[in-house]
């Protein structure tokens, strides 16, 4: 039986324009939406931005997802929880309004696993500094992700994620998943950096200039 979560709760930069793309920012474990949506404030100009609570609490914070061990989710938990993430999602923004997630470590994580199960769904993904939910029910299949613009964000001195994850996703990002990808890897640890933040707004402004794909 699927678990039982309260309703989503998201915080907005200002109000939300259904008119324009929604970039969804996906927060770490332990953490919550108001301090993922700070993020948002030095993202480019035009998109809504919302900032969506996990729906597990855990230490002080919330979680997307019942963990087997670090960026590993237990598979039963994570398709409930991007069940109840698709039903918050298809009020805000129903099929036709262009969707980016931004997800930072566990958020990461989720945020791979919902463009993995669903990828003609989404504009397009970052995932920033966290793993892709490997051996967790979704696929990880051979073009997965074909023509998807997906950026990843690693940090060489990141001891949270499990590095052989972060060595795995970067592998199966540009090798074997078919996805447009933007990269960047620096010397920082498990925190987004200034030089990725830049290359986030890059991606983003890009991503704007981006014909809006036929839904059907």
């Amino acid at each position: 039986m699927s678990a039982q979560f309260a309703p989503a709760v998201a915080a907005f930069l200002g109000e939300d324009d259904p008119t324009k793309p929604l970039v969804v920012l996906l927060h770490g474990r332990g953490s919550d939406e108001r301090q993922i949506l700070s993020l948002a404030a030095h993202l480019p100009a035009g998109p809504s931005y919302a900032a969506v609570r996990a729906p597990i609490a855990e230490g002080g914070g919330f979680a997307w997802f019942a963990n087997r061990g670090i960026g590993r989710p237990v598979a039963e938990s994570l398709t409930d929880t991007m069940a109840w993430f698709r039903t918050w999602l298809d009020e805000v923004a129903p099929t036709g309004r262009p969707v980016v997630l931004i997800g930072f470590s566990g958020g990461g994580a989720f945020a791979g696993g919902l463009v993995l199960e669903d990828p003609q769904r989404y504009a397009g993904a970052a995932i920033l500094y966290a793993t892709l939910p490997f051996d967790a029910g979704v696929p990880v299949t051979a073009q997965r992700l074909d023509g998807l613009p997906v950026l990843v964000a690693q940090g060489d001195s990141d001891h949270v994620i499990p590095r052989e994850l972060l060595d795995g996703t970067w592998t199966y990002l540009h090798d074997e998943s078919g996805a447009l990808v933007t990269a960047h890897r620096d010397a920082g640890g498990h925190g987004i950096t200034q030089a990725s933040l830049v290359v986030l707004v890059g991606w983003l402004k890009a991503l704007a200039g981006r014909p809006t794909p036929d839904p059907t």
